[in-house]
């Protein structure tokens, strides 16, 4: 690029930083770093009556917190708010004054306003009406004479050019022209306070820091006509203009609103949650941009690298909050464990839960959680007293093979080392053959035993917290995951054929799912390792090989058939396969159809 690229982040000290100014501020700082060029840091602070005490600092903070970092800012320069310039406002409103580009405007509210409501009721659309329109000189003078008498104090108007047109090629939307006829008429550049507008203000500062690309919301896309005409009126040159799309809530398609309570829209919410900021800067920068391809997971050095302001997208961008916690989960899963540890220490030190074992069950928990916070409702079972049983749960332990199930099912635990616990899939396995039980018992006993604890090696354990029977972790596999989350009601006639087909030949049974959630596993975990996605086709023929009951072999195809639809809704191969997972464990009526007729 010919000029030095110089792009600000403006915000004004009005609150926290939201979502929609915060990638404002990273895509700004993201064109700056790709080219080589000054990110700076300007606080819009004319606006007296919605200024927030500790504004500035908790904007500055929190893009400090997401990884964001800038050349010049009101920290480093002086004059870098726009209270401490206004000077240099109306240095420039005189000037329009003298060359009878602006002038003093003496109408009043009441007055604006009843005429406002008569252009209404007549149909027409509000404008302001010059009051100085087909008078004298001389009646202007005593008009001018009458009012300040009155103690009325003036506004600065611009004289509007209502024959121009203003047109600029917009970064993002092409090119863009407005008439100046249709602006509204002279507009105000000075209130009665004497600071200035913002649509002045932000040509002066803008030109005055030297800004060569202004990269916004598309909500100042009305804004942009009034401040080419400020820099016509004063002779200056335009930087080039740039306006993102909107973004929307992705459930409802309108535009994100603070209102939206199905979302977190305040990067403070998050900070103050545990997520990691990287993963917020990546969500945040996939808001409206793609580098193309598949991948969505990106480090602040890659999407700095990546960053090509022509791929701004022209649609408006969705706020899905659930990508974001995928995004965030995957980024804790990965994330060194100190820094994990690091984000869950105070959240465990406020339940009470710093112990000796904390770290182990970070550790444990690690891969399941989105945000550091969640670790204390995930421990709960470490620290709260046994669930008072329903009367069918008193029924189902009451049962007369449960005591033996439970017993070869606690000694197979107590006899795993650390190493041994992530082959437990066989260990179950051998359990649910050699006990003399129904498939319903076992599972049963085993639900009703995941809630309670055991003690091996030294320690004590919730056998959910070991990968048993878990609901989250997909990657760990296992033949009780097709009877989804403990709490779910998952019986029907539809489970005889399994029961009966377990009973009868057990071997080829579990084989056969063993080989269904293996497969699963392993495409997730090639998934993992950057290869690509094994065919569909070849999952089932793999799955088909395993088993020879030629019975669920159509049962087994529709359920991969159904996989496979899913796979197309969802952001990645891999989160779709998770999702699918996730969404077959919670459907009974989908998981019962494997065994069905």
């Amino acid at each position: 690029m010919a000029k030095d690229i110089r792009v600000r982040y403006a915000p004004s000290p009005t609150g926290l930083l939201h979502i929609g100014n915060a990638r404002t501020a990273l895509f700004n700082y993201l064109y700056a770093r790709h080219h080589g060029g000054t990110f700076i840091i300007r606080i819009e602070d004319t606006d007296r009556k919605r200024h927030v005490e500790d504004g500035e600092r908790s904007q500055l903070d929190n893009l400090r917190w997401l990884g964001i970092d800038w050349d010049e800012s009101p920290e480093t320069h002086e004059n870098y708010r726009q209270s401490e310039r206004l000077p240099l406002y109306q240095k420039y409103i005189d000037q329009l004054l003298a060359e009878g580009k602006a002038y003093k405007s003496y109408v009043t509210e009441e007055e604006l306003a009843a005429e406002r409501e008569r252009q209404e009721a007549a149909g027409e659309t509000p404008r302001y009406i010059n009051e100085f329109l087909g008078m004298t000189e001389e009646e202007k003078a005593a008009y001018i004479a009458e009012r300040e008498a009155a103690g009325i104090i003036p506004t600065v108007r611009l004289a509007v050019n209502e024959s121009g047109i203003y047109k600029w090629h917009d970064i993002v939307k092409g090119d863009i022209e407005f008439e100046g006829g249709n602006i509204g008429g002279d507009w105000v550049i000075q209130k009665k306070d004497g600071y200035p507008t913002y649509n002045f203000a932000v040509v002066v500062d803008d030109h005055d820091m030297q800004i060569s690309h202004v990269i916004r919301g598309d909500d100042h896309i009305a804004n942009t006509p009034k401040q080419l005409m400020v820099y016509e009126a004063l002779g200056w040159e335009a930087p080039e203009f740039g306006h993102m799309t909107l973004i929307t809530n992705s459930e409802t398609g309108k535009k994100l609103s603070k209102r939206d309570t199905n979302t977190l829209q305040f990067i403070e919410d998050y900070r103050k949650k545990g997520y990691l900021p990287e993963a917020v800067f990546n969500f945040i920068a996939l808001l409206g941009w793609n580098p193309g391809g598949e991948d969505e997971i990106f480090s602040r050095e890659e999407l700095i690298k990546l960053f090509d302001e022509n791929r701004l997208s022209k649609s408006p961008a969705a706020f899905d909050q659930k990508k974001l916690d995928w995004m965030s989960n995957d980024y804790i899963k990965h994330a060194d464990f100190d820094k994990v540890f690091a984000l869950c220490k105070p959240f465990l030190e406020e339940a009470g839960r710093l112990t000796d074992k904390a770290e182990k069950l970070v550790e444990l928990y690690k891969p399941q959680m989105t945000a550091a916070e969640e670790i204390v409702p995930l421990t709960d079972l470490f620290f709260e007293d046994f669930p008072e049983l329903t009367a069918a749960e008193k029924e189902v332990m009451a049962g007369e093979t449960v005591p033996t199930v439970l017993e070869a099912f606690k000694a197979k635990l107590e006899a795993m080392s650390d190493d041994e616990v992530k082959e437990w899939e066989t260990k179950i396995k051998n359990s649910l053959l050699r006990s003399d039980s129904t498939l319903g018992s076992i599972i049963n006993a085993m639900r009703s035993a995941m809630q309670t604890t055991v003690e091996y090696d030294g320690g004590t354990y919730a056998l959910s917290s070991l990968g048993i029977m878990t609901s989250t972790d997909y990657t760990e596999g296992g033949l009780l995951h097709i009877y989804g989350d403990p709490d779910d009601s998952v019986y029907s006639a539809k489970d005889d054929k399994l029961k009966k087909a377990l009973e009868e030949n057990p071997d080829v049974v579990i084989a056969t799912l063993t080989g269904v959630f293996g497969n699963l596993r392993q495409t997730m975990s090639d998934k993992m390792a950057g290869s690509k996605y094994s065919s569909s086709m070849t999952f089932y023929n793999d799955i088909k090989m395993k088993s020879d009951v030629k019975d669920y072999e159509s049962d087994i195809k529709d359920w991969e058939d159904k996989l496979a639809e899913m796979e197309d809704a969802y952001y990645s191969k891999f989160t779709a396969m998770e999702t699918a997972l996730a969404k077959l464990q919670s459907q009974q009526s989908t998981m019962s159809g494997l065994f069905s007729s």
